[in-house]
């Protein structure tokens, strides 16, 4: 096998890990989006929290559920970017094994294993942000008002 056939196959070995990477690159803009929503919304309440004191208590309650919120979201943000950064790893070590022609296979294995684990811890987090922002979700009128209408 000449230098050409086994940069080839390296290349080509790469190819599923930069997929990979590209997979996390879009759930980070997802996860990065909804940060952005989270930290709109909390600036608006705050806003609010001085000219309204009627409702100092229900803007205070939102503030928390957005600071849940917020942290779960920064902890998917945190563990998908250690599984972006262990997929790189990846890739970088498949190309040093090719070039300095001995085995990094136990490496390898550990760095995907790594990786696949913070995606894994990473979309978890990203499901309980989900459900929290939805079990908080309104619609119309208020808690209070719509039991009263009921």
């Amino acid at each position: 096998m000449n230098d050409f056939d086994k940069i080839a196959h390296v290349i080509s070995l790469s190819i599923a890990p930069v997929f990979l990477l590209s997979g996390v690159g879009t759930i980070l803009s997802v996860l990065s989006g909804r940060l952005a929503r989270i930290v709109d919304r909390a600036r608006v309440l705050e806003g609010r929290l001085e000219a309204d004191a009627d409702h100092a208590n229900a803007i205070v309650k939102e503030l928390h559920t957005l600071e849940r919120r917020g942290q779960l979201i920064y902890r998917a943000i945190t563990t998908s970017t250690v599984s972006a950064l262990m997929v790189c790893f990846v890739i970088a070590s498949l190309f040093a094994s090719s070039i300095l022609h001995h085995s990094t296979r136990v490496f390898v294995t550990a760095l995907f294993i790594v990786a696949m684990i913070s995606s894994i811890v990473s979309l978890i987090l990203f499901l309980r942000e989900v459900f929290l922002a939805i079990g908080t979700f309104e619609i119309g009128l208020p808690a209070r008002k719509r039991a009263a209408a009921a």
